[in-house]
């Protein structure tokens, strides 16, 4: 079984890609190793995957229909999870284009990729952005998310629909999945738990937005493969009770749904941070600040639906999955 992963030298990508070679399964790997943060930690999640047995690289922009066309009809995936992106939600403030073209642009070709060769499975990313402002936790998805309050949410959300058209227009089974946010070892730069760490070893302060009082769902990477892995013998059907006259925003009449990854419960930044420090052994230095545009207050994901339909039981406390993402950090660091 050959599975294409783009985005595999991401940090969900190669968590996903070490686990699918783990059990037997061919790995053909798309990412462009772009510069959005530091592509020596891309490299070195690469090269860890480049020499496993069952792993072949393809270095790749999305937004190259040709080269992802000339892809697809050479693999031929019997899968395709489409985890490359351009992610996080601040940077679409500053570079607005760029999620365009990635995000939107790039998975149209994943598409018409998957319309030439008939995958019995299409899983993407999409993310806990696009509930927006909703109030309603936890966030649950047969609620509509209609008001996306970044470009990066929307961008994700305009995946959602357009997945939907494919499946409805080709037959082509999707699955979108909606990330809350994801911590854990080789993790990204740019998100807290790794700048957090870096600034308290030096003794440096740590930004802290929303004063602390933030609440997220944050959900461990082996969680998250979890479900994904999970999802890929299981391709939606149409949904027999699906209802034109009271539309189920997560389900339909085409062989499409969308489910929430996350762990199910609400943590404060501080308790995030305080957890951190008794793992670092150093207490940190605060820069405590309002809340950032784009930020939303709480996030929890409601993971009833994805326990039913993918036996999804996400497991890891934030103190086991902050010690281990400490305990890789040292290592690859030395620090």
């Amino acid at each position: 079984m050959s599975i294409l992963v783009t985005g595999s030298a991401g940090f969900i990508g190669f968590h996903l890609s070490q686990r699918l070679l783990a059990r037997g399964l061919e790995v053909v790997g798309l990412d462009n190793l772009n510069a959005y943060y530091d592509p020596t930690l891309k490299a070195a999640r690469l090269a860890q995957l480049e020499s496993q047995r069952g792993y072949r690289h393809a270095r790749l922009d999305l937004v190259d229909r040709e080269g992802v066309a000339s892809l697809f009809a050479e693999v031929r995936p019997e899968a395709v999870i489409n985890l490359a992106a351009q992610a996080g939600v601040r940077y679409s403030l500053e570079s607005p284009a760029t999620y365009v073209d990635s995000n939107v642009t790039g998975f149209l070709n994943i598409l018409e990729g998957c319309r030439a060769t008939a995958p019995r499975h299409l899983v993407f990313a999409s993310t806990s952005s696009v509930y927006g402002n909703h109030a309603n936790l936890p966030f649950n998805v047969h609620d509509a998310a209609p008001h996306p309050i970044t470009l990066y949410a929307a961008s994700k959300l305009a995946n959602e629909a357009m997945a939907h058209a494919y499946a409805h227009l080709f037959g082509i089974p999707a699955t979108g999945f909606r990330f809350f946010t994801v911590y854990g070892p080789w993790g990204r730069p740019d998100m807290a738990l790794f700048k957090f760490t870096e600034a308290m070893l030096k003794g440096d302060p740590i930004d802290v937005y929303g004063e602390g009082r933030m609440q997220r769902d944050f959900t461990y990477v082996d969680d998250i493969v979890d479900g994904l892995v999970a999802a890929i013998d299981r391709p939606p059907a149409p949904d027999p009770h699906w209802d034109s006259a009271h539309p189920d925003p997560a389900t339909s009449a085409a062989p499409w749904r969308v489910l929430n990854l996350g762990a199910g419960r609400r943590v404060e930044l501080m308790t995030y941070i305080r957890v951190l420090e008794a793992k670092l052994g150093v207490e940190a230095k605060l820069n405590l600040m309002p809340m950032q545009a784009g930020d939303v207050a709480s996030t929890e994901a409601d993971t009833a639906e994805t326990r039913a339909v993918l036996d999804y039981a996400p497991s890891t406390p934030v103190e086991v999955g902050v010690g281990r993402f400490v305990d890789w950090y040292r290592a690859y660091y030395g620090v």
